[in-house]
């Protein structure tokens, strides 16, 4: 059985070792003419470091990451307002929170499953599929036979438009601003700090170095003229140390901007012999660091249906029915955690600042549970 996956990103790439570990013949087509080194940190939570030792890949990219041992939530003057000991969820769940840099992760899947097995340049116009197989037809003028597609090209992904037709993402209503920076572990004041319609967090990372991220509401499409550096300095002037120093650590060059966005949950991806992966089927927000991790999850039960099943049909089907409940949840959880982290109204702020003191343990600890005890 011949599969084809469109899009190079973590999802596609996992699906892909997955896919040839249980012995069948895949290739990932890419739009891009060359993968780079691209993106900022990311955190692979406990759920997709266990799906990863599936793949026998998890001591290689713990190696490369940081395990985040502990974290808060604090206020813009610097309080801290709820605790989170990962040393305690690693014990729980059977596997560490890892920071990493995306392009370390992203390199480690590339040569796992070995370059020879992604084709780049390859932009997807269409597919064509019959009772036989499926056709992707590219850009170039070239094409591609397979026995099924799989569209792993994220938020705007061309085989999600053709499968359910064009329609715009859902502005969260907020931007997001992302870097990566040398900077002295000991300074940090690692989590998040939520202010009014403002959040910023800082993630260790290997390496000396450090993740952080900024997030505000603001209509989209907003960029700002004197340069990002400069709005974020003036932004975040007089929050609590280290944020002014993580921010002018940064060149201007190394801030990454970007409008956050998702969509509503689909209630079928595919149809015949395609079928959705990742963002393609369920981008989310980042508030609970989960859209690389269930891409993971995907590519994992993806690669369970198909092996050893003679019908991709039935297959897909299984693999959809096994994933669209949770990660539908997530889509939801994820926006909901978002839009409080970013209520803006001085009571709303108290409320929440109460709220994160006295409640969030509680069910932070319910809401981590349901993510990161699933085994795929």
């Amino acid at each position: 059985m011949r599969i084809l996956i469109i899009g190079g990103g973590i999802g596609g790439l996992t699906a892909a070792i997955a896919l040839r570990q249980a012995g069948l013949d895949t290739t990932v087509f890419e739009r891009a003419a060359e993968l780079r080194e691209i993106g900022a940190g990311i955190t692979l939570w406990a759920n997709a470091i266990k799906a990863l030792g599936q793949l026998g890949l998890a001591g290689e990219i713990m190696a490369l990451g940081m395990p985040e041992l502990q974290g808060s939530i604090r206020s813009a003057g610097g309080q801290v307002l709820a605790r989170l000991d990962n040393a305690a969820l690693r014990e729980q769940f059977g596997a560490p929170s890892v920071a990493l840099h995306r392009a370390d992760l992203q390199s480690t899947l590339l040569g796992a499953l070995g370059r020879e097995h992604v084709q780049l340049g390859r932009q997807l116009v269409r597919f064509e599929q019959d009772v036989a197989g499926v056709t992707a037809h590219f850009a170039d003028g070239s094409s591609a036979r397979g026995d099924a597609l799989v569209g792993a090209d994220g938020l705007h992904s061309s085989v999600r438009a053709q499968l359910h037709g064009h329609r715009p993402p859902i502005y969260a209503g907020y931007t997001a601003w992302r870097a990566v920076v040398p900077f002295d572990h000991a300074r940090l004041a690692a989590g998040e700090s939520w202010g009014r319609g403002m959040r910023f967090g800082q993630v260790a990372l290997a390496r000396g170095q450090v993740y952080w991220f900024a997030a505000k509401n603001t209509p989209p499409g907003e960029r700002s003229p004197a340069g990002e550096k400069a709005a974020l300095l003036a932004l975040f002037r007089g929050w609590h140390a280290p944020i002014e120093q993580l921010i002018a650590a940064a060149d201007e060059a190394q801030i990454l901007r970007n409008d956050i966005f998702d969509r509503p949950p689909l209630e079928h991806w595919g149809a015949g012999r395609v079928t959705l992966l990742g963002d393609a089927a369920h981008p989310m927000t980042p508030n609970l660091g989960q859209g690389a991790c269930q891409a993971i999850e995907d590519a994992l039960v993806l690669a369970k249906m198909l092996r050893g099943q003679p019908n991709p049909l039935y297959a897909l089907r299984e693999y959809e029915s096994r994933r669209i409940g949770r990660t539908a949840w997530l889509v939801a959880q994820s926006r909901r955690v978002g839009a409080v982290g970013q209520w803006q109204g001085p009571l709303a702020v108290r409320l929440r600042e109460l709220a994160a003191r006295y409640l969030l343990p509680a069910v932070q600890s319910r809401q981590l549970r349901a993510i990161l005890s699933h085994e795929v």
